[in-house]
């Protein structure tokens, strides 16, 4: 084989920045001669701290106008499921909720991460990284946020660290032509829930062939579930120079930075989007079933697909999503000012005239023209079953034992909130021969862990986390007799839906995603039971009206997304007229 010449190109090539920006501030940015006639940008620490704290802000508040127009569409298409314009109007309202910048969109207001590109002839002094993450620290302990972050004391030993701080900064050279006084950042503020569902498969060239990608995907995929709170931005990446180069490709193509990479490849080995296979997986997501998080079509928003290069030993491929709190905007510094980009402060343009009572007489029609019996489908029983929790908890099982997976509940009175930490603690004192704690046994139990409460209001941003990280307990609470009533959100193991057979347990999933809506609308009080050192881990109990949710799981073993993690796909479903 003769040796090809020489040639560099980009692994991520973009296109042109579409994105549109507003202006900040054109304070501590101003442009130096140099030698050789070059042109310096001299950046003041200031102006870095404010773009961050500015864009961490508003991350926490608002979203990208195609965001909510996905959503939007959701109401507007008649193949959606009742379930899925159910979610989808929740969703819409809870970003108006949000855009008021006093309760974010969801109460884990995440990870900071910010990605910078530093131009050549950019010059800043002192620590970057420091002023970076000062604005992050301002933003976090100012504004109605949650402190996520660990600080790991021993092997074993774990204390947060009131400001959510570390935040994950990674700052790079930008040497392309052109970019020399610019400096680029993409800012991210990464949950739990999404980050938990980034994955990283090592397979080998078999997955390479169309049959081989379809069998891949329709397994993987589903396993995604809906903890992460869908409709999802999905995004794969096949193949990569190292594992953690696809994983990072997956983030940011989850993000829609990578949208402007070529759509072929070449022998200059650049990754590429494959759009055509967007489309196909598209359409694959819509056959599971899952739905927006309670049955339907709308498992995703969309699909991006990078084809990267790979080592002939090596064939990674990384998943990621971007979940309903879809939080990630992109600034930039330049000689004309510190920008960032404009995302939409007015989401009500977005929302319908629609009112729960049409969605409702929609699904009757639906299922009047169907045919379907009730309890055999998501949209299957359109009048919402009110729960009221402070009745005896024997009464509230039976109560909810007459009706199906997936009936729609409206619940009103008193929940006890606990979650990892707590569970933890209780577990030690039943494993320690300490009878279970009565407000286990007397109320339903609602994993959740609040973010900051404002002034004024009875509660912070409260909405669900996942389920699945509280399964390892629950046999043993329910025998114990507590956690016979459980609300959270995403699917959960067989040994949840084994005990509440056994015991008589119910798990209720409510909506992932409009945290702000439950604060402002739903939780009319919020009082700390034990625990108090725990801060958000600690044990609540709160009150609630009109809280929706739906059944997931019954006492009689039946589980709603059972069948949907069953891979069924013999073909990628095309578009009609591809």
């Amino acid at each position: 084989m003769s040796t090809p010449a020489f040639g560099y190109e980009d692994l991520l090539p973009l296109g042109a920045d579409e994105t549109p920006y507003r202006l900040l501030t054109t304070d501590g940015v101003h442009t130096v001669g140099g030698p050789g006639g070059r042109t310096f940008l001299e950046v003041d620490p200031e102006a870095l701290r404010l773009l961050t704290e500015t864009a961490m802000h508003d991350i926490a508040h608002y979203l990208r106008p195609a965001h909510l127009a996905q959503l939007r569409r959701i109401l507007d298409d008649p193949e959606a499921s009742n379930n899925d314009r159910f979610v989808a109007l929740d969703l819409l309202r809870n970003a108006n909720i949000a855009a008021g910048g006093i309760l974010p969109m969801c109460q884990d207001t995440g990870t900071a991460i910010v990605m910078g590109k530093r131009g050549q002839h950019v010059l800043t002094p002192g620590t970057d990284e420091g002023a970076i993450s000062r604005g992050v620290f301002d933003a976090y302990t100012r504004l109605n946020l949650r402190y996520s972050q660990l600080a790991p004391l021993t092997m074993w030993e774990e204390r947060n660290t009131g400001s959510n701080l570390p935040a994950q900064v990674e700052l790079y050279a930008d040497t392309a032509p052109g970019h020399e006084t610019s400096y680029k950042l993409l800012f991210m503020a990464k949950g739990g829930g999404s980050a938990n569902k980034s994955f990283l498969f090592q397979e080998t060239k078999a997955v390479l062939n169309p049959a081989g990608m379809r069998r891949f995907l329709d397994e993987k995929l589903r396993s995604l579930g809906t903890a992460a709170c869908p409709p999802y931005h999905l995004a794969i990446v096949v193949g990569g120079t190292s594992a953690e180069f696809a994983l990072k490709t997956a983030k940011y193509a989850s993000a829609k930075y990578l949208d402007a990479l070529p759509t072929s490849g070449s022998l200059a080995a650049h990754g590429f989007r494959d759009t055509e296979l967007e489309e196909e997986v598209l359409e694959l997501t819509r056959q599971f079933g899952i739905g927006a998080q309670f049955g339907g079509k709308y498992f995703c928003h969309d699909v991006r697909v990078v084809r990267l290069p790979r080592h002939g030993a090596s064939c990674p491929v990384a998943i990621a999503v971007s979940c309903s709190a879809d939080r990630q905007a992109l600034g930039k510094i330049t000689a004309e000012g510190v920008f960032l980009e404009q995302l939409e402060t007015d989401p009500a343009r977005f929302l319908p005239e629609t009112t729960d009572d049409q969605l409702r007489e929609r699904a009757r029609v639906e299922l009047s023209g169907s045919g379907v019996t009730s309890g055999t489908g998501a949209d299957d029983a359109p009048d919402v079953v009110h729960i009221d929790l402070d009745r005896p908890m024997d009464e509230i099982r039976a109560e909810l034992s007459r009706s199906p997976v997936t009936t729609r509940l409206s619940l009103s009175g008193s929940l006890v909130v606990a979650r990892d930490i707590a569970h933890a603690k209780i577990k030690e004192r039943l494993d320690a021969g300490e009878p279970m704690p009565r407000y286990l046994r007397d109320h339903a139990v609602y994993y959740a862990g609040p973010a900051k409460t404002p002034d004024g209001y009875a509660s912070g941003s409260f909405g669900p986390t996942t389920a699945g990280r509280m399964d390892s307990y629950v046999e043993q609470f329910q025998a114990a007799g507590g956690s016979l009533v459980m609300l959270a959100k995403g699917n959960r193991s067989s040994v949840v839906t084994r005990s509440c057979a056994e015991h008589g347990g119910f798990y209720l999933g409510s909506i992932g995603g409009p945290a702000a809506r439950l604060a402002q609308d739903c939780i009319t009080s919020v009082e700390v039971l034990e625990y108090p050192e725990l801060g958000m881990e600690a044990v609540w109990k709160i009150t609630v009206k009109d809280f929706p949710a739906f059944i997931v799981v019954d006492d009689k073993g039946n589980d709603f997304f059972a069948t949907t993690t069953t891979p069924l796909a013999t073909t990628i479903p095309v578009r009609a007229g591809r």
